[in-house]
Parts: C-alpha cells; structure tokens; sequence
C-alpha cells in the first residue's frame, strides 16, 4: 500500500488536547496556545482539553498523565519549555511516556526553522512520539514556531498519524 492509500484512509478529525507550558502567560495571553487550537479547529479537528500549566516537571508530568487518560483524546500538542534554559523541562517530562519517538519530527521541525531564523534552530528540542496509543508533540513556546510546525508538519500528517498509531 502506497502512502496516498494510506492517507486515504486518514482520520479527517482528531480529538486534540493543548497544553501550553509557561510560567508568564495565562489562558487570556496565550497566544501559541490560541493559535494551536485555532488551527486544529480551523481544519477540522476538536480540542477537547486546554490548559496553561507552569513550567515544572512534575506539574507537566502529571498534567500529560491526566490528559492522556482522558476519554477521545488522540493527540495531545504541549508548547513551550523545549528550549535549552534552566526552567525548560517539558522534554524531560514527556519522554517518559513516549514508547516510539518520532526522531524524523524534530529533524525537520529544525530544518524548517532554520529556513526561516537560521541557527538558532538548533535550540530547538521539539519532539513527537506515541505514548499510550496517542500523538504527542512538543512544540516550542514562540508563536511563529508553533505556526510553522503546524502548517508544515502536524496539520498534514495528524490523521495521517492517528490512523497508524490505531493500526
């Protein structure tokens, strides 16, 4: 079976869940966050779940455990915290839950990145992995970013996604 077969029989709507992680913005001035759930919604997915949690490990912990156990949610997209800095540990959070990481994500989420703002890209430790039957992904916290990765990357391939992780 080809790749168009497959994304043939793609999921034309996925239950999503955001999660930003900041220890500056609120659910009134989350912008990425805002931006996430208006591009998902805005090609025809659902979110389910949002919430803006503090940038902590076992905060992030314990908000992706909740939210991978909640009912419908097949992906689940967290923003901020994937950076190089002392407070950024939403990497070190997920990964504990990842079962297959999705290396090719973060490859190229870098390399269009670094079309864009050069190499800075490299601070980037976005990343994307199955964990308990569902998509997650790690996003930057910047606006731009989150845009770009889900205009390039997760917009195209979320269905695409779901429906193999349920094969």
């Amino acid at each position: 079976m080809g790749i168009e077969e497959h994304k043939m029989h793609a999921q034309k709507t996925v239950n999503c869940a955001v999660i930003t992680v900041s220890s500056t913005r609120t659910k009134e001035n989350d912008i990425s966050g805002k931006t996430i759930i208006g591009l998902l919604e805005g090609n025809g997915h659902t979110v389910l779940y949002y919430d803006v949690i503090k940038d902590d490990i076992s905060l992030i912990s314990n908000s992706l455990e909740h939210t991978l156990k909640e009912e419908g949610v097949q992906a689940v997209i967290l923003n901020g915290g994937t950076g190089i800095g002392k407070k950024d540990v939403t990497v070190e959070a997920v990964e504990p839950f990842l079962e297959k990481e999705l290396v090719g994500f973060g490859e190229l989420f870098r390399y269009e990145s670094y079309k864009e703002v050069g190499s800075p890209a490299i601070l980037s430790r976005a990343l994307a992995g199955v964990g308990e039957g569902k998509i997650i992904i790690c996003l930057p916290g910047s606006t731009n970013a989150c845009t770009l990765a889900m205009e390039k990357l997760i917009l195209p391939e979320l269905g695409h996604m779901v429906y193999e992780v349920g094969r």
